[in-house]
């Protein structure tokens, strides 16, 4: 974004400073950061007319990285967020001919990133860097950094002299969910309610296969929710249409539960229509995952915007039509579920109503042990990855000593 001036010129002359100094200094690296800036797609924006400057700075940009002049020891690198909006011309032979996929972290690579942040803070005994990584899907480095100072932070509020882990789990649900809000102010009536919704969610997906496990259930206000049902995700490559579904019967389960108990439904849905509503539709025209539709995907990875659909108006209807089917398909399957354990379901609830915050230990008394338990196999999948990488680092670690060995003995 340098390079975008209000004087004509000045960017494609500040590209040809650049690769001049890189030339003198070579060998040389030349990083350019969020590329998009001027890297953009010619023709497709309405406001990049021919004579725009930054169109001039990317036309002189591809000149420099052309093969016509030898760039020898020099060499460019670039990144973006953006990938899909880049122009064509830049990622040609010769130019930006290499792409690395930089995707968010691992279970294995979040556990590496937390040993890095950990070492300037104090922490306790009670730290499991390894459950720490499985309760962080998704996160990236930037996210596990601000984990472990949000800990400290909550550390220090307390006066105490090190960090223990249920300061990350405050944190972890701190960054998730948003920050507790214990004064709002919430009638009997009101609080029943979402006990009820949170209890739901919590009992379906305890009873369901292929749903994420628990982790706990509260009705403290937090952020914009009212309150919260937390999952330990599977960290899955591929996801498939059972699981999509027991997935989106426990996004439901707390509105059956509104509709069982008390015959009447609420706002308090919101997101988790929301979401649903998502999955259904991914499900129809993403995935290829509904019979009537067939294994056609509706979606396009190249198009960055567009205001005509890939079907017709009779497809359309379809789609409508079987989207509204599937979810609810997922609402009457939360009922039945609900309707067969409602004892089980009111007792959730009290002890939501009673403690507000209750637990894994607490929900496995009421409903029983979860007959799909698969976290201990997740477990020892790490424990086996952990083991086979090691061993990987000591045949690496022997080759290379070989190889020093036998370079001495050569000298």
């Amino acid at each position: 974004s340098d390079c975008v001036e209000m004087f004509v010129g000045v960017g494609a002359s500040r590209v040809r400073d650049l690769f001049k100094q890189a030339k003198e200094k070579a060998p040389s690296i030349i990083f350019i950061d969020e590329i998009d800036a001027i890297g953009r797609a010619r023709g497709k924006n309405a406001n990049f007319s021919s004579n725009d400057e930054r169109e001039n700075t990317l036309n002189q940009l591809l000149t420099e990285m052309d093969v016509f002049d030898s760039n020898s020891g020099v060499i460019i690198i670039a990144a973006t967020n953006r990938a899909d909006v880049l122009d064509n011309a830049l990622l040609r032979a010769g130019r930006f001919d290499r792409q690395i996929y930089v995707d968010m972290p691992d279970v294995n690579e979040r556990k590496a990133i937390f040993q890095v942040h950990l070492k300037p803070i104090t922490t306790d005994d009670s730290i499991d860097i390894e459950l720490l990584a499985k309760q962080t899907p998704g996160f990236s480095g930037a996210d596990i950094a601000n984990v472990c100072n949000e800990a400290a932070l909550f550390s220090a509020r307390k006066d105490k002299k090190m960090v223990g882990h249920s300061d990350f789990n405050e944190a972890i649900d701190r960054i998730v969910g948003g920050l507790e809000k214990r004064s709002r102010v919430i009638s009997p009536e009101e609080k029943k309610t979402i006990a009820f919704h949170e209890a739901g969610h919590a009992t379906v997906s305890w009873l369901l296969e292929f749903a994420s496990p628990l982790v706990k259930v509260s009705i403290i206000p937090r952020g914009k929710s009212l309150g919260a049902a937390w999952y330990l995700p599977h960290e899955r490559q591929i996801t498939t249409a059972e699981q999509i579904f027991d997935e989106m019967c426990a996004a439901l389960g707390g509105r059956a539960a509104e509709q069982i108990m008390f015959g009447k439904t609420s706002t308090g849905a919101l997101s988790d229509l929301e979401k649903v509503a998502k999955q259904a539709h991914a499900m129809v025209t993403v995935y290829g995952l509904n019979e009537k539709i067939g294994n056609v995907s509706y979606y396009d990875s190249g198009r960055e915007t567009s205001f005509t659909k890939p079907y017709s108006e009779a497809t359309a209807r379809i789609i409508d039509e079987e989207v509204s089917k599937i979810i609810e398909k997922a609402y009457v399957m939360a009922k039945e579920i609900l309707s067969a354990n409602k004892q089980k379901l009111v007792e959730v609830a009290e002890a939501l109503l009673k403690d507000e915050v209750i637990f894994k230990a607490d929900v496995e008394r009421i409903l029983g042990p979860r007959p799909f338990e698969e976290e201990e196999v997740g477990v020892k999948l790490v424990e086996e990855t952990d083991q086979v990488a090691d061993s990987k680092a000591d045949e690496e670690s022997d080759s290379k000593e070989d190889q020093a060995d036998n370079s001495l003995l050569s000298e």
